[in-house]
Formats: structure tokens, C-alpha cells, sequence
């Protein structure tokens, strides 16, 4: 039987190798998977929904032969349906809604070798950075339970901090993986738009914001799963420029020297906290140390217009998202089903035109073209991921009298990550810094459309000059 220490000492690279050498029996690893989240879940509220008698059953069944077989994984309780376990978006509305089919990437996530333990704690809908639902209430962050894990994939990026497993589910609508990814000390990685496909129910999701993939603690095991489950499937819209080879391939790699823009500043003139500023500052200086050249330098984006345009399609969305659940499950939408803030954002969806939808979709397709100029000058742009440390559990709370307040406080503590969703250029969040209160604080790299190449390249590169696997939180109960 593995012993606690050794599993979280893995990442899930580490522990696939073990299953294959026969060193460790994949129930060993759901076991001591199961063991972990039942010893700390009830002090972080990171699993929903445990699907420990289905692992259990994968696990002494016939596993596929994968690149990561025997090896314990969530999902997400957002956005990744699978058959036969009630899938809640966070939502009451759904609380009892169960898909009857899995997604294309839940099945290509099984056929990896991966074994589904539970699915994640979200926010409604995914619509705050946060992770603080009315129906199963608030996700904890291990590095102080008093503060927000981040959102939407809150309870994933918990999960793997706590190692609860070594990676776990997340979708990226506007930074849903890099905002938890910064807030728990992890690594996210946003793919490039079309890289991971959305089948069989849809073919993008608000207009492409919205991607899948994952939070890991390693490099290596971001660009496994990304190996494992991109490229396009029947039916698909459009699809990401395929890879020049495999991204486990560029892990490691020669980076070269690249040119890294980096700012501190955002695109809306919104204040950024000293921790934030200090962290890039600190990852500019290591970059320079590993020979690449930096300069100062943002895309010329009106920042104000973006934020604008980009709110059009994220309420269009969230009204589209709520009358799909009224086909899906035949019953009408009432507004004491839902949160206050997410149904007043249904409202304002309601509300848009047509006009106002697609001309907001026609600037965001004008600002993918300014910062794919910009990328014609340098290999990737440094900003923070956040404008602020994690900040306490309650801080996007909304009064009964202005219920999009903490939309509105979203806005302040995310101004960089969205950007990547407008434009579709894949991002990452990784973790370099901890500020005087020991919180970590993510610095984001984005690269130009289609080259996660680079991102791994420079991702391995600062895993080895700093590590930060063996930074954990303390959790000892």
C-alpha cells in the first residue's frame, strides 16, 4: 500500500509510472486518493459530488492503456457532463440534473487512464472569480482557509493544493483556470481557442470565450493531458493550429532567447497591489537572469471598450446558459432558483440586442488582431494574473439593492486574464511568487495564437531555476 507522503510527493507523470512498473496498484492510488479527500473535504469544501464506489469499480476493472492510467482525477462540476452523475453547475435549478452521456473530452480524459474520484466545487454558472455557492456554500483556500481559492475551478485548484490529487479539471471563460491556478500556487494553463474541443453539445461557447483543460502542480503533466485530449473532433466549427510536435516534447526544450514584454499595469488604468506589481518585477529579473530579453510594453487595446464588449457577451451568455437549462431539463427558470447576482445577470442578457451582441463580438475580433501584431515584435507579454492577492471568502458578496456588485468587483480583481478569452491566445498562470503572508501570487505569460509551444518551453525553464512543486500548503489537522 502507497504511503500518504509518497502519493503527494507524485505528480501524476510520477504516479502513472509507478502503475506501469507495477511498483503500485492503481486502487492503491484512488484509496489513498479517497483517504485524503475524506480527511480534509470537510475543511475546504472543494468535492461535491465523490464518485468513490465508481473509481473503486474503474480501478479493478480493465483500465485503458494511457499515458496516465491508474491515476486519480476530478472534474469540475461545470461544463464536463458525465453519464450517470449529476452534473449542478452550482446551481439549485440543477441540482438534480444528471447528463446521459459523457463529453468528447471526459471521454478522452477516460481513455488517458484517468479515474474519476468526484467533481468539484464551482460558483454558479461560473460566473464570479470565487468559489462561494449558495447550494454547497463556500471552497477554502489551503493556503488560508479564511481566503477565496479563486473561481470558477475554485474547488480544483483547492483539491490539487491539498493534494487531493495531482491535477484536476478546469474551464477558462474569462481566466477560470489561471485566477484559481494564482490564488492556490499552481500551475494553469489556458489553451489556445479550438485546441480542446466542446462535443457533442456544442461548438464553442460564448463565441469562443470558453475552453477546457487543467490545473496541475507539474509542467509536464499540463502538456500530457493537452497531448492527450486536444484536437478537433466531428463536427467541430474551427479548430487550433495543430502543434509542430507532441507538447510533452517542449517540456524542457530550449526556450532560446525570447523577447518578453511585461507590464504591471492594466488596460482599464485599474490600481494593481504592490504584491502583484512585486511578482512581476521578480519574474521579470529571473527571466532576464535565464538570458531572455525584457522590455516595458502592452498592445494598444482600449481597454475601456474591451471590458465593455466583452460584459455584452458574457451576460448574452449567461442568458443563453439559463434558458438552455430550461430545454435541457423542461422546467422553467424562476428567480428564487438562483442567486441574485446570477439572475441579475440573466436579465441584463435578456436585454441585449442582436446588434449590440455582434458588434461587441466584431471589437473583440478587432483587439485579436491588435495583440496579434504586438506578437509579431515579441514571444510573449508578462502581466500580474491577478490585481490582487486572494482575497477574503465574502469580498464579491452583493447588497439585495445593487446585485451585480461583486460583478463589478470581478471586474478590479481580474483585469488581465479575460483579455486571453477575447482573443483566443493561450495564457498561463504559474507560481513564482508568495507574498509576506505566505499567499501565493501568479504571474501570466501569454503567447502568441496557437504557440502553447513556448509557454511550455519557458514554463519548464522557470520549474527548474525555481521550483515550487514542494511548496505546500500546511494542512496537518
Amino acid at each position: 500500500m502507497i504511503k500518504m507522503d509518497e502519493f503527494i510527493s507524485f505528480d501524476a507523470t510520477g504516479l502513472a509510472a509507478l502503475v506501469r512498473q507495477k511498483q503500485v496498484k492503481a486502487i492503491e492510488l484512488i484509496d489513498a486518493s479517497i483517504e485524503r479527500i475524506k480527511r480534509l473535504n470537510p475543511m475546504l469544501n472543494a468535492v461535491v459530488t465523490p464518485m468513490f464506489e465508481q473509481a473503486r469499480e474503474a480501478a479493478t476493472g480493465s483500465i485503458p492503456d494511457g499515458p496516465f492510467s491508474g491515476v486519480p482525477f476530478l472534474l469540475k462540476d461545470l461544463g464536463a457532463p458525465y453519464a450517470g452523475v449529476r452534473m449542478t453547475m452550482g446551481s439549485s435549478f440543477m441540482h438534480n440534473f444528471v447528463p446521459d452521456h459523457d463529453s468528447e473530452l471526459v471521454s478522452r480524459l477516460k481513455r488517458s487512464g484517468l479515474i474519476i474520484v468526484g467533481k468539484t466545487n464551482t460558483p454558479e454558472l461560473g460566473i464570479l472569480p470565487t468559489t462561494e455557492p449558495r447550494l454547497f456554500g463556500p471552497c477554502r483556500n489551503p493556503w488560508d482557509v479564511n481566503r477565496t481559492p479563486g473561481g470558477s475551478s475554485g474547488g480544483a485548484a483547492a483539491a490539487v493544493a491539498a493534494s487531493f490529487v495531482p491535477m484536476a479539471h478546469g474551464n477558462d471563460g474569462g481566466g477560470s483556470v489561471r485566477i484559481p491556478a494564482s490564488c492556490c500556487g499552481l500551475f494553469g494553463l489556458k489553451p489556445t481557442r479550438g485546441r480542446i474541443p466542446l462535443g457533442p453539445d456544442f461548438g464553442d461557447i460564448f463565441s469562443g470565450l470558453v475552453i477546457d483543460h487543467v490545473i496541475t502542480r507539474s509542467v509536464r503533466d499540463s502538456a500530457g493531458v493537452l497531448d492527450a485530449t486536444a484536437g478537433p473532433d466531428i463536427g467541430d466549427p474551427y479548430w487550433a493550429p495543430p502543434p509542430a510536435r507532441p507538447f510533452l516534447q517542449e517540456v524542457g526544450a530550449d526556450p532560446g532567447r525570447l523577447r518578453i514584454a511585461f507590464t504591471t499595469q492594466t488596460l482599464t488604468g485599474l490600481k494593481v497591489h504592490l504584491d502583484c506589481i512585486s511578482a512581476v518585477q521578480d519574474a521579470a529579473k529571473l527571466c532576464e537572469s535565464l538570458g531572455h530579453e525584457l522590455e516595458e510594453a502592452s498592445p494598444e487595446i482600449n481597454g475601456e471598450m474591451m471590458s465593455r464588449a466583452f460584459m455584452v457577451i458574457w451576460s448574452a451568455g449567461c442568458a443563453w446558459t439559463i434558458d438552455g437549462m430550461r430545454l435541457v431539463t423542461g422546467q422553467a427558470p424562476k428567480q428564487e432558483q438562483f442567486e441574485p447576482l446570477t439572475w441579475a445577470l440573466y436579465e441584463m442578457g435578456r436585454q441585449q440586442s442582436a446588434s449590440s451582441y455582434l458588434l461587441s463580438l466584431t471589437y473583440l475580433q478587432r483587439s485579436a488582431r491588435a495583440i496579434a501584431r504586438f506578437f509579431h515584435k515579441y514571444d510573449l507579454w508578462l502581466t500580474p494574473t491577478l490585481a490582487e492577492p486572494p482575497v477574503p471568502l465574502g469580498f464579491f458578496d452583493s447588497p439585495p439593492e445593487n446585485p451585480l456588485q461583486g460583478l463589478r468587483r470581478a471586474e478590479a480583481f481580474v483585469p488581465f486574464t479575460p483579455l486571453c478569452n477575447a482573443t483566443g491566445q493561450p495564457a498561463m498562470s504559474v507560481p513564482l511568487y508568495w507574498n509576506a503572508d505566505e499567499l501565493p501570487v501568479g504571474v501570466h505569460f501569454v503567447a502568441r495564437f496557437g504557440d502553447e509551444a513556448t509557454l511550455f518551453r519557458l514554463a519548464a525553464q522557470l520549474e527548474s531555476a525555481r521550483p515550487w512543486a514542494n511548496r505546500r500548503p500546511n494542512l496537518s489537522l
